[in-house]
């Protein structure tokens, strides 16, 4: 074991699978050596610990999410790229276990994000946003998606994987002195496809009227991401 040679890429591979497998809480600095075939210490030559190793496995989600280019770099408006962006964010997330845990507040170790970044804030600009209000209006929609991901995986670990404490009828007949509260089940722990559409059109109607009401709707982009 002592022998075998393993790098960065290997270590973030083999952890990003076996999170699917053990979830977040199971995966383990053991585990992960285990599965290479090494000792444990030969992990912290690469990372010096676990939060760097999260590092690494969010930066390779997020190389991932973007390997066949930015979501929606063909969307004719700004209001569909940031729909397309965060669409594809989620179902990149949940294709992981945990992923919005590993994900959030995950600190990148290259420089892949920045790309990608300054393409989308320059057609917001182009369409009539200001640094400061495009800034904060990608970082209201990842929010949006980020916790609603989270929310959706304490639900669904996996997809169509529900736990049985959110049975909608048995919560419905625990909450029965609560009619309203019990009533609102179905909107709380079913539909989630369609709850994230609408949660991200209000989120974005509410950019479009918050940030910039002058905003074009349909930029005539000179931007990279319209070619």
């Amino acid at each position: 074991m002592a022998t075998t040679k393993i790098d960065r890429a290997q270590v973030a591979d083999t952890a990003l699978r076996l999170l699917n497998e053990l979830g977040l809480d199971g995966l383990t600095v053991r585990a992960i050596a285990k599965e290479l075939g090494v000792q444990a210490p030969a992990l912290y030559w690469h990372f010096k610990n676990k939060q760097a190793l999260l590092d690494e496995m969010a930066t390779v989600m997020y190389r991932r999410l973007m390997a066949d280019g930015v979501p929606g770099a063909g969307a004719g408006t700004w209001q569909d790229l940031l729909r397309a962006v965060n669409r594809a964010l989620r179902t990149m997330l949940l294709s992981y276990r945990d992923g919005a845990k590993v994900y959030g507040g995950a600190r990148f170790t290259g420089t892949d994000h920045a790309e990608s970044m300054e393409l989308y804030l320059g057609v917001m600009l182009e369409a009539g946003f200001e640094l400061r209000d495009a800034a904060r209006a990608a970082l209201t929609t990842y929010a949006y998606t980020m916790g609603f991901v989270a929310e959706e995986q304490g639900t669904e670990p996996r997809p169509q994987e529900q736990r049985e404490a959110v049975d909608v009828s048995a919560r419905a007949a625990r909450l029965a002195a609560y009619p309203l509260a019990a009533a609102a089940g179905p909107e709380l722990f079913e539909g989630f496809d369609e709850r994230f559409e609408e949660g991200l059109g209000v989120v974005v109607a509410g950019i479009e009227a918050t940030y910039r009401r002058s905003a074009k709707s349909s930029p005539s982009w000179g931007s990279p991401l319209a070619s």
